[in-house]
């Protein structure tokens, strides 16, 4: 069966938390699976490595996963405007995807969580975009037909789907967060079915 592999990296646990939802938004849609995915940490050490396999969490993404997926969801804190280096560190290694065009024609979406209202939600996610669009790669936004953009009061952006995560990073998914990761992801998954079968 085919499936979307839902590629994040979490720092204080919301994002995987996201991801989690998103995963059941694609769950949501007959004839595809998620395959949920994270990147290691990177060390200002050089020569330090990380264990073949995460302590806890989902295991580390692979070229083959991204090779392999119909479609991405792409989710990572917001590091002053940006994505987290972790997941710009891996995004840096998929050199041999570009140039074999293995991501071109194949939709993504991406998902963030902040600590703020207003703590860059909007152009980490657009710094996301970038690198999945110079890959050929189709962006999947949330539309305003999903209600709960509209009516939120703590994460939602039609770029895609966004946490408030508080000072403490300690603020759990809002319903309205959690249903538009769902949306998110059950959006993606129907997109990459009615394009995977075109091609």
């Amino acid at each position: 069966m085919p499936d979307i592999l839902v590629l994040y990296y979490s720092r204080h646990g919301a994002v995987a938390d996201m991801a989690n939802h998103v995963a059941r938004g694609v769950a949501k849609v007959p004839g595809v699976t998620a395959r949920v995915r994270t990147v290691p940490e990177v060390s200002p050490e050089t020569t330090a490595v990380a264990d073949a396999v995460p302590a806890r969490g989902a295991p580390y993404v692979t070229l083959d996963d991204l090779r392999e997926c119909i479609g991405l969801a792409l989710g990572s804190p917001t590091r002053f405007g940006n994505m987290a280096a972790p997941m710009k560190y891996f995004l840096d290694t998929t050199s041999p995807l570009w140039l074999s065009a293995d991501l071109a024609g194949k939709p993504a979406a991406v998902f963030t969580s902040s600590s703020s209202q207003h703590g860059g939600q909007e152009t980490t996610l657009v710094s996301m975009m970038l690198p999945l669009l110079h890959h050929g790669m189709l962006i999947v936004g949330l539309p305003y037909t999903e209600e709960a953009l509209m009516r939120t009061q703590s994460g939602g952006t039609p770029y895609g789907a966004s946490h408030v995560a508080g000072p403490d990073s300690d603020l759990p998914l809002t319903s309205d967060e959690k249903k538009l990761c769902q949306a998110l992801g059950e959006r993606l998954a129907r997109v990459a079915l009615a394009l995977a079968r075109d091609s």
